[in-house]
């Protein structure tokens, strides 16, 4: 059977790159070794999500005294809790089966190898089938990355998968690692009534955000009850008496916790291996696919986004560069993703998103900064709804007026990032945001206060 396209993985990249490619008249297949939606909506960014949802509904019954409402304190079914978040996988991945359908993608089942001369080689239970395709796009995403001396058997050392799927809430467990993976796991826990310990190599937690962001984090997860070891790391896990015994070095020494859980939170690794890479004659570096600025590798005809490339490992990345990907393949005007405006989130709570520089890097590149912060705690509807914690940080280059960098950190400000991206985009300039009129209340108008801030015209701090 030939196809024009033939698309390797069904995660954020593959399946929405499947569609776009439909729309474009393309004959178009995709192979997918599980469950359609990949990482992202089977084990990551979707069911994370229900999870961290279920922890927030728990602490607003355990907080319903703080806003006038007696509600007498619960408790938490944690084998339901996780049951609820398969549940909203399982739709999600229904979903994406009908998109399949309805755009009339061919979704062949199986582990897909790329073969020379536009070949794709499906095994499905032992049984082999061919496929030819004009274009073939890797989008084959990662996995949990493993430490080499923390071996995760699934059981006492885990990654994030076995970390959504436990049978039972764990009394104690050390996280390895404090970025979004991490710090996410870490306040569901928390919330759960876990003990939990991260454990961050570097200066400080969330290390890729602004430093003001690193230390508000610290301080919200401290008054949360997490332990936190900065500067550290672990050199060990003994398995004692069914009990993880966790050698952890630390500027004073070594510290030992004994937990149930040990989770390993430190990042992902591209899924390249076996996959026809070197027999094709495609080239890598670092277990990373090498590709152009269209995606394009060393060899026509051969394409990779997402995961498998050196670029943010984001879903919403993945999904742009195919999108771009295969308009490029279909002769469109295409213009090449600007990585500097990429927004991350990471949806613990409190929420944090950010894009462009931050302070350090802004300074480091040589730029004379206007900064500006405005405090949740000064926003009225913060302090209605009842979290104030964090802030709206803004960084401009002083002599242009280019907005170089936002960074916030508080309740729901995920969903408030896509205006410094959007106004990146554009070129706007701070004097421009100031005279775009906010909403009141809003968490939003935090953005123009802090802007305010930056030029010294702020009203309300």
């Amino acid at each position: 059977m030939d196809f024009d396209v033939i698309i390797i993985g069904s995660g954020p990249g593959g399946y929405v790159t499947a569609i776009r490619s439909a729309q474009l008249g393309f004959n178009t297949a995709i192979i997918e070794k599980e469950s359609l939606g990949g990482v992202c909506l089977n084990w990551g960014c979707i069911p994370t999500k229900a999870l961290l949802k279920s922890a927030q509904v728990f602490e607003y019954i355990n907080e319903s005294e703080n806003y006038g409402i007696n509600i007498e304190k619960s408790s938490v079914d944690f084998s339901s809790v996780i049951n609820r978040s398969r549940k909203v996988a399982e739709g999600m991945s229904g979903g994406i089966n009908y998109l399949m359908k309805k755009n009339k993608i061919k979704v062949i089942n199986g582990f897909g190898k790329i073969k020379k001369e536009n070949i794709v080689e499906v095994n499905f239970d032992g049984n082999i089938s061919q496929y030819s395709g004009k274009n073939i796009i890797i989008a084959t995403g990662g996995r949990s990355r493993q430490i080499p001396n923390l071996k995760q058997d699934g059981k006492k050392i885990i990654g994030y998968r076995d970390a959504m799927v436990l049978k039972e809430k764990p009394k104690k467990m050390v996280i390895i690692g404090s970025g979004a993976i991490g710090v996410e796991f870490a306040y569901f826990y928390n919330s759960m009534g876990t003990d939990v310990t991260i454990v961050e190599y570097m200066p400080n937690i969330v290390p890729n955000e602004d430093k003001d962001i690193s230390k508000q984090l610290f301080k919200s997860f401290k008054k949360s009850g997490i332990n936190i070891l900065t500067n550290s790391s672990v050199e060990k896990v003994d398995i004692e008496n069914n009990n993880c015994v966790v050698s952890i070095k630390t500027n004073n020494g070594i510290e030992k916790i004994i937990c149930d859980i040990v989770l390993s939170a430190v990042g992902i690794e591209s899924n390249i291996e076996n996959i026809g890479l070197e027999e094709v004659g495609i080239k890598t570096e670092k277990n990373k696919i090498i590709v152009d600025d269209f995606y394009q590798t060393n060899i026509p005809g051969y394409f990779a986004i997402g995961d498998v490339l050196n670029t943010q490992a984001l879903a919403h990345v993945a999904s742009a560069e195919g999108i771009l990907c295969i308009e490029k393949i279909a002769g469109h005007d295409v213009e090449k993703i600007d990585y500097n405006n990429i927004p991350g989130c990471t949806y613990c709570y409190p929420e944090i998103s950010s894009v462009g520089l931050t302070e350090e890097q802004a300074k480091k590149e040589g730029y004379e900064l206007k900064i500006g912060k405005f405090p949740f705690t000064a926003s009225g509807k913060a302090a209605a709804s009842g979290h104030k914690d964090g802030f709206v940080k803004v960084i401009f280059d002083a002599k242009y007026g280019e907005w170089l960098g936002c960074h916030m950190i508080g309740y729901n400000v995920t969903e408030m990032i896509t205006e410094a991206v959007v106004a990146r985009k554009l070129e706007t300039t701070g004097k421009e945001i100031l005279k775009a009129v906010h909403p009141h209340p809003t968490m939003s108008e935090a953005v123009m206060e802090a802007v305010a801030d930056a030029y010294d015209e702020v009203i309300h701090i």
